[in-house]
């Protein structure tokens, strides 16, 4: 077989895992009752096409083909552990005689595979990295990195999920409409973080933006919206997200470096998604509803993308929503985005100030080293500046942003 063919088939596969993964793992999951099983069939099939489709070509229907595979394989492996019976019996149960669901409830099996990952009775951080993992297909590796944990750490705590999963018997549905706004706010949680993931990609030799992530997020909000149409913080977070994607393609340069957003090009920027995002954003201030804390993102991306250029940016009025948004969420990373709106407007020393509060909290992040780096070389120390620039340069994992710190760096002289 030329090269040609096998880059063809190396692509088909990975277009495969990006686009198939979750429905793969949904749809075992639905059938078999376990997401163990689910996801390790759901693994092996795709491991089955590595081995076998350079040899005998891609199938015509790729999704069907892994799903038919990884459904052989979830059978092998319950023959194996002679529990065929009563699985079987059990899949039966789960596939074949569910009662229907209520009317207005969303069909969608990857939703109710967030739902299931998303369950309150698992820690947030186990929902996130669940999600994660089952729908969003990362590898444990990335999942680390957005979280800033250990490998071996975030391994445990996805295995641990699982069996309290099968341990306390979480149902694999969509919550009943009276307990569904309840449960929405986990699942803006974890589509967030997936729509980061894909926005700031980290995986090593991956693109510095994974856009069927950010896709996935946007596809899997706009669901939630139809289905929660009042609900102001799902509005929100599909504004915040429609903004940020709005720039993708001028965040990263034709030679792979990112490009902040006082340099991009705002005439790349997508002038669709940037006008559906702010009429969602009008719409929410126009509801008199005090905003939570995704429609203050929204608002604050709103006012960046309004400004036709970097220095018509209204900048008192992105701290004035930062101040909002401060007293919804304490966490230093909020701390930290504000300073950089303050250095706008009061100046780097001032910033500077905010931001070192903010070390023992924040050490391990490359943004907060990045932001000192730029404030420092902003008040001309140039030396601090190389310092904090080498230390977020080890820290990020995103290859565009390695780039771009990096030409920031040698500039210093």
């Amino acid at each position: 077989m030329s090269s040609v063919n096998e880059a063809d088939v190396q692509q088909a596969i990975t277009r495969a895992h990006h686009e198939e993964w979750a429905r793969v793992v949904a749809s075992l999951t639905r059938r078999f009752g376990d997401l163990d099983i689910a996801e390790d069939a759901a693994a092996e099939a795709f491991a089955t096409a590595v081995e076998r489709w350079p040899a005998d070509g891609v199938p015509p229907n790729p999704g069907a083909w892994l799903t038919t595979t990884a459904n052989r394989k979830a059978i092998d492996r319950l023959r194996r552990e002679n529990k065929r019976d009563d699985k079987h019996r059990e899949a039966q149960m789960l596939s074949d005689d569910d009662p229907p669901e209520p009317v207005g409830v969303i069909d969608d099996e990857r939703l109710r595979l967030v739902f299931t990952c998303c369950h309150p009775a698992l820690a947030m951080e186990t929902r996130v990295a669940l999600t994660l993992r089952m729908v969003g297909g990362l590898t444990v590796p990335e999942i680390a990195r957005a979280f800033l944990v250990q490998e071996a750490a975030m391994g445990q705590r996805i295995t641990r999920a699982k069996a309290k999963i099968k341990a306390a018997r979480i149902p694999y549905r969509v919550p009943s409409a009276e307990d569904l706004p309840a449960r929405v706010s986990g699942v803006l949680a974890v589509l967030f973080l997936v729509f980061n993931e894909g926005y700031l990609a980290t995986g090593p030799g991956s693109d510095p933006v994974r856009h069927e992530l950010t896709a996935e997020a946007i596809r899997l909000t706009r669901l939630i919206r139809a289905l929660l149409p009042d609900d102001g913080e799902v509005a929100g977070l599909l504004a915040l997200m429609l903004l940020t994607e709005a720039r993708r393609t001028a965040r990263v340069s034709a030679t792979g470096e990112l490009v902040s957003l006082d340099e991009q090009d705002r005439g790349a920027w997508n002038a669709a998604l940037i006008a559906e995002g702010h009429r969602l954003v009008r719409e929410r201030l126009e509801s008199g509803v005090p905003p939570g804390r995704y429609q203050i993102l929204a608002a604050i991306n709103a006012v960046h993308t309004f400004a036709r250029d970097a220095r018509d940016t209204d900048w008192s009025q992105v701290v004035a929503l930062y101040d909002q948004l401060v007293r919804l969420d304490r966490s230093p990373i909020v701390a930290l985005n504000r300073a950089v709106a303050v250095a706008e407007l009061d100046g780097p020393e001032v910033a500077l100030a905010s931001v070192d509060r903010l070390e023992d909290s924040l050490s391990g992040y490359h943004a907060f080293h990045a932001t000192r780096a730029d404030l420092l070389r902003r008040l001309g120390r140039s030396r601090d500046s190389r310092a904090a620039y080498e230390r977020a340069i080890e820290l990020t994992g995103n290859s565009a942003e390695i780039a771009y710190l990096t030409r920031r760096r040698d500039q210093l002289g």
